[in-house]
């Protein structure tokens, strides 16, 4: 990753952050009127100001206008799997039956979400490949009959366009590896169809030994093609080994910090340095298992893992509709103001909280496609088979 860094600049480009003009980032002018709507906050008066008035500066009020300029990147939703067993459902009118849809998600400030493709255990081989590309399909009918406040993107530049447009950009992935059925030909078939992120568990290939060597050539060829490479529910070994052979930065698309809470899926301090020694990024998911049962354990783990891998390595994942307990005040995809309000309180700057909302999850798709185009210019298609490596 390091002979990257160098050329991409990463801090300058993320999500239309302009940290030459610190006014953008503290008073957000562009939108001030727009974020006054949204909040239904406007002016208080101010002492011997004579009926004169300021802004209103409280927590949340400030929440609201920072995600107006940065919305929220989600980086895991189960909303496809949950949708399956609904009959008829509207996500643009509102759809109690599940916790995300269009009004609440606009309520949230969440420009983009991950829709995850991932199966219940147990589906392997051609059933697994089967299931998800009907989960694969299904997402794109959604977003089809929903496009006032859906659209699918498949790059950074497709995401700030839906954004740009008033619709929530919607990516394909995680899948889990049983999908590709041990077969870096079905890896591209996903890819063409929109995949974008492929999770590295639960495959023979990916064990608690870590990459075999078929493992790693699935990493070299994720590298090759753009698509991010998910360490959430990874072995450890898994977990290192991904970090030192990929060229692109990793994705852990649900996990916290291992020394907060416990939990095989959160991460333990070594990681997390080395994930951010890597760019890579870790969204830390809005689970009352991962992260605790309140706002305030949700923040310390952002803390710690903003502390350890720093500002520009970490992120959100809401993790709803995945049939994980949330929260209290987290508990569908309209609470991150109130999780946003709490890092203001404990002193995160506007800066650091625009990349964990927005920015961050740029910078990794920018970072995926440039590396994809250097790598298409080195190297062919893969060929290898498990057998041929593994066997």
């Amino acid at each position: 990753m390091a002979d990257l860094q160098d050329e991409l600049h990463t801090t300058a480009e993320v999500g239309e952050l302009d940290l030459d003009h610190p006014e953008r980032l503290s008073g957000f002018e562009p939108h001030a009127a727009e974020a006054e709507a949204e909040t239904g906050a406007g002016t208080v008066a101010g002492p011997g100001s004579g009926g004169g008035s300021e802004p209103a500066a409280d927590p949340l009020t400030r929440a609201h206008a920072l995600l107006v300029e940065h919305p929220v990147a989600d980086g895991y939703s189960g909303l496809p799997w949950a949708l399956r067993r609904l009959s008829w459902y509207d996500l643009e009118l509102g759809e109690s039956a599940v916790d995300t849809d269009v009004p609440r998600l606009r309520e949230g400030h969440v420009g983009a979400l991950f829709w995850a493709l991932h199966l219940p255990g147990g589906l392997v081989g051609e059933r697994a490949v089967g299931a998800t590309l009907e989960q694969l399909d299904l997402v794109k009918t959604v977003v089809a009959a929903h496009p006032e406040g859906l659209r699918m993107a498949h790059s950074a530049a497709q995401v700030t366009d839906a954004r740009n447009c008033g619709r929530v950009a919607v990516l394909l992935g995680p899948a889990g590896a049983a999908a590709l059925d041990d077969s870096l030909g079905i890896l591209r078939a996903l890819h063409a169809l929109g995949l974008r992120v492929l999770t590295l568990s639960g495959a023979s290939w990916a064990g608690e030994n870590g990459l075999t060597r078929f493992g790693e050539e699935v990493v070299r060829e994720l590298n090759r093609l753009g698509v991010l490479a998910d360490l959430s529910g990874a072995s450890d070994a898994t977990v290192r080994r991904a970090l030192t052979i990929s060229k692109a930065p990793v994705l852990c698309t649900r996990s916290a910090a291992r020394a907060l809470r416990p939990h095989p899926a959160n991460l333990p301090d070594d990681v997390l340095v080395e994930l951010g020694a890597t760019q890579g990024l870790c969204l830390v998911p809005l689970t009352a298992e991962q992260t605790g049962p309140t706002v305030r354990d949700v923040a310390d783990h952002l803390d710690h893992v903003r502390e350890l891998a720093g500002p520009e390595c970490v992120g959100l994942s809401g993790t709803y509709d995945s049939g994980a307990a949330h929260p209290q005040d987290l508990s569908d995809a309209s609470g991150y103001p109130r999780l946003v309000a709490e890092l203001l309180g404990r002193g995160w700057s506007e800066a650091d909280l625009a990349l964990l909302t927005w920015g961050n999850v740029q910078r990794v798709l920018r970072t995926a496609d440039f590396t994809s185009r250097a790598a298409r210019q080195r190297r062919e298609p893969s060929m290898a088979r498990i057998a041929d490596l593994d066997g």
